[in-house]
């Protein structure tokens, strides 16, 4: 028999979890603050429990995933007795601290605990494109591994229980960030009669899929120093070309509010003297320790 699972929280990603334990052959039982949500899992053999208590009784392996970080204390800090023994997982976006916190607290009631980043969305569940940043207990992923597996390939970053969270929104930033150059982008050709479909197929997508595997040189720059030498685009050269994007798009009636900010970080690069140099420099520039 497989290991039974209680999923608390019937969210898109919640129910999206819950179908895929079921699927898997999983005994699911499932609580939600509002009852009779997602009724398609009824069908699935879905276990309904009335209170928090009763879904917390019927699994040894504990999945919630609520709105905030808020939703997840008021839950289960009126049954945190019963947690004893089993193990927590906490896939609700949220903070490294956040994590920590719930860690300590999960540890005072006697539960194991692991915080999860989800790097997927609903739909991707369970496919083979998805993983989930995990951190925490080392007990509670080698016991659980092969559950959680069901859901997306289990990438554990460590006994810090802050670092799921930590690399999951380092990895929702640098999405952010990608797409928030993609909505200037398209901005800026929307503004005359060019086909955003045709940009972003034949142009957009290739650019950035070229352009981001200068990440790794950036990263090895960072860790390990660059080469000797001024750079090839150098941060001086890129500051003093900026101010194109900046006219550019206030003259095609775009609001350049995205990329002020990295104008910015480069001219006060260069100011700081590094205007040789490559863009391993800003990483430094923007950590603050």
């Amino acid at each position: 028999m497989k290991t039974p699972v209680t999923v608390l929280g019937l969210g898109a990603m919640g129910t999206a979890l819950a179908r895929t334990f079921l699927v898997a052959g999983h005994p699911t039982t499932v609580w939600n603050r509002t009852p009779g949500r997602s009724p398609e899992l009824d069908d699935l053999g879905v276990t309904r429990a009335k209170t928090v208590g009763d879904a917390i009784a019927a699994s040894p392996l504990i999945v919630a995933c609520l709105l905030d970080d808020a939703s997840v204390r008021s839950t289960l800090q009126p049954v945190a007795s019963e947690l004893a023994r089993r193990t927590l997982v906490n896939l609700t976006n949220g903070t490294p601290e956040q994590a920590r916190r719930a860690a300590d607290w999960a540890a005072q009631h006697g539960a194991q605990y692991l915080d999860g980043g989800i790097m997927a969305v609903p739909a991707m569940i369970g496919g083979p494109a998805a993983f989930i940043l995990y951190s925490g207990s080392p007990e509670a992923i080698a016991q659980y591994q092969d559950d959680l597996a069901v859901l997306g390939k289990p990438t554990y970053v460590g006994s810090d229980a802050g670092l799921a969270a930590l690399q999951d929104l380092a990895l929702l930033s640098a999405m952010y960030g990608m797409f928030g150059g993609a909505a200037h982008a398209l901005a800026m050709i929307s503004s005359e009669k060019i086909s955003p479909t045709a940009f972003t197929a034949d142009l957009l997508v290739p650019w950035l899929t070229a352009m981001i595997g200068s990440a790794s040189g950036i990263a090895n720059d960072l860790e390990y120093g660059a080469a000797p030498g001024a750079a090839a685009s150098n941060l001086a050269m890129q500051a003093a070309a900026f101010v194109n994007f900046i006219d550019a798009s206030e003259a095609q009636g775009v609001d350049p509010m995205v990329l002020l900010p990295i104008r910015t970080l480069l001219d006060r690069a260069v100011a700081e003297g590094h205007g040789d140099e490559d863009m391993a420099v800003l990483v430094r520039l923007l950590a603050k320790n």
